[in-house]
């Protein structure tokens, strides 16, 4: 039967109890992790946020406490007070093992049904069940670390930006809709039929507003939404550590986001992570990596074979190469016993998939070279492609061909971190560098307009104003990204804040004048009125924690996640409503 509280107050937390509180009163409240009755000896554990504690009742114990402990199942919430005492069978597990607690008092406070599941780390139930019963997941004590761990990354974020002069201003939820690269969750608006509001893809305006306004140094922890498709590193809603700086050029924004870094190593993992961050270009990341967010913790480089292939008497190079295209290749090293003809097989259909013509290999054996390609090759110009990868006995090479250099990058980036998943190579160090110089346009074959690839306020490169009408394939921006374990932790750039290059940049990228003002004349007419120079960046919170931590999914540090539909499985959500309140909106449903 549930009991109140009452007089019963909680003095300390299950898992902070040691050996300096042996003799001690306590009064603990929890959950029961498990229960074991041994007759006149009764044990249990009892969980709470911060770990488990031992509970002990003996045959002199008051026969009503008594009762209680034996009517206590999984789950239950149990207030206990007693006396901490050394325990006779220690566990060296837990924090708590070398202590229990003797119980002298016992209420149950809450009785619960048996759990759809155990509650237990490292849980093997379904992950759909889980998460409809997301209150009872987060029980689980390495889900819960997350949860408590993610909120030390935030208070050592605020204690950073602070130190160093930022100020937290929050920006609006209900905004004007603007085009940022993703669709907008849209919200209609009651008072104004027939017009909506969009949830923030960013701070992005505001923040630069609040430039213009004088706050040389702000920071947000915010709440950003994109209506695009899902992954493991994505959200319909995310947490961004949004930070925006005046009178900066860009060595000093990343000098602010390596110094958080920094803190968030030293502080969340007790590691010092040795500055400055290596750099590489956006050329150069693509040329080396096949990406502009590489994962470096491993080689698997891309190798440019173009040079010693182009007069070999393999069609499918030659032309490739006549076409204005490259031959490249990487390496897989000590892969020939995994990399099968079956498995080569399957990564031929996946290279296909990506949009690749081909799949040409050199397997090194044991027993001797095996290629598709050997029968066209001299014995000279394959000895020549192995020289160049450096692949000895054991390795394996892929090849890739194709007039469009840019898909062949591409398509070996993805080749290269499918293969070193398959092979397991080893990851080591810690993969965060910055990736800078990105291009400004981007080319869509679909519209065939050349669009911005970060946002229409990122200033291009000085050196790259003269041409921005004649070759915009060649302009490069002053964008920047930080990148973490082969994923885009972070996203930033120096601003336009030049009312005419801005009018110029937006004339560019397909705006008529009347356009560019109608979407975002506030920030245009806000310019008008001494704008400082200004530049800064978003860092994903989700994505940084599911690195520090060494999630697999974004789900495992995001309290009340969505699934791959952006659906929430606990409260059902997105769901109906009620007519009267669609039409209270003015709209109506096909």
């Amino acid at each position: 039967m549930t009991e109140f509280l009452g007089n019963m107050k909680r003095t300390d937390y299950c898992g902070t109890l040691n050996e300096k509180d042996i003799g001690k009163e306590v009064c603990v409240m929890g959950w029961v992790q498990k229960q074991r009755d041994l007759g006149s000896l009764i044990f249990i554990d009892l969980r709470d946020r911060t770990g488990v504690v031992q509970l002990a009742f003996d045959d002199t114990t008051e026969k009503s406490i008594h009762e209680k402990a034996f009517a206590a199942r999984s789950e239950f919430v149990l207030g206990a007070v007693g006396t901490v005492r050394e325990r006779s069978s220690k566990n060296p597990n837990i924090p708590t093992g070398a202590v229990e607690i003797f119980v002298t008092e016992l209420k149950i406070l809450g009785e619960s049904q048996t759990p759809p599941f155990e509650i237990v780390e490292n849980s093997n139930c379904n992950e759909e069940l889980r998460l409809k019963y997301r209150y009872l997941d987060l029980r689980r004590p390495d889900l819960a670390k997350n949860i408590l761990i993610r909120h030390k990354v935030a208070k050592v974020t605020r204690d950073y930006f602070d130190e160093n002069g930022f100020i937290e201003i929050e920006t609006p939820m209900l905004i004007r809709s603007t085009p940022e690269g993703a669709r907008d969750y849209l919200v209609p608006s009651r008072v104004h039929p027939g017009s909506f509001y969009a949830l923030p893809q960013s701070p992005q305006l505001y923040k630069q507003l609040s430039m213009v306004a004088g706050f040389d140094r702000y920071m947000q922890i915010a709440r950003c939404f994109r209506d695009e498709d899902l992954r493991a590193d994505r959200q319909p809603e995310f947490t961004q550590i949004d930070l925006e700086m005046s009178f900066v050029e860009m060595e000093d924004v990343l000098s602010i986001g390596e110094g958080y870094m920094k803190r968030i190593f030293k502080e969340i993992l007790g590691e010092d992570l040795p500055l400055p961050l290596p750099r590489l270009t956006y050329k150069e990341a693509m040329e080396r990596f096949g990406s502009d967010k590489p994962d470096i913790r491993y080689g698997m480089e891309i190798i440019d074979l173009s040079d010693i292939v182009k007069d070999c008497g393999f069609s499918v190079f030659t032309s490739a190469i006549s076409g204005g295209g490259s031959v490249r290749a990487i390496k897989a090293d000590n892969a020939v016993s995994v990399l099968t003809r079956k498995e080569i097989d399957k990564l031929t259909e996946y290279a296909k998939g990506i949009g690749a013509k081909g799949l040409a290999y050199i397997r090194l054996t044991p027993d001797g070279i095996a290629s598709s390609f050997a029968k066209f090759m001299t014995e000279d110009e394959m000895n020549a492609i192995i020289a160049k990868t450096g692949a000895t006995e054991g390795d394996v090479i892929f090849i890739i061909a194709d007039t469009n250099n840019n898909k062949i990058l591409s398509q070996l980036g993805s080749l290269r971190c499918v293969v070193s998943d398959k092979i397991g190579v080893e990851k080591k160090g810690i993969g965060l560098l910055w990736i800078t110089e990105f291009p400004f346009f981007e080319y869509n074959e679909e519209t065939g307009n050349w669009d911005a690839m970060h946002h229409p306020f990122t200033s291009p490169l000085d050196e790259c104003l003269d041409y921005l009408e004649t070759d915009k394939g060649s302009v490069r921006a002053k964008a920047y990204d930080l990148v973490f374990n082969g994923i885009e932790l972070s996203s930033g750039s120096i601003r336009i804040t030049n009312p005419e290059l801005q009018n110029r940049m937006f004339n560019l990228l397909g705006f008529t004048n009347e356009e560019a003002y109608e979407k975002f004349g506030f920030l245009l007419d806000a310019f008008k009125y001494g704008a400082p120079p200004h530049g800064g960046m978003g860092i994903g919170l989700d994505r940084l924690c599911m690195q520090l931590f060494g999630c697999e999914s974004l789900r495992d540090v995001i309290a009340f996640p969505k699934v791959q539909n952006a659906s929430e499985l606990m409260t059902m959500c997105p769901s109906p409503v009620d007519q009267k309140a669609i039409d209270d909106l003015g709209i109506k449903l096909k």
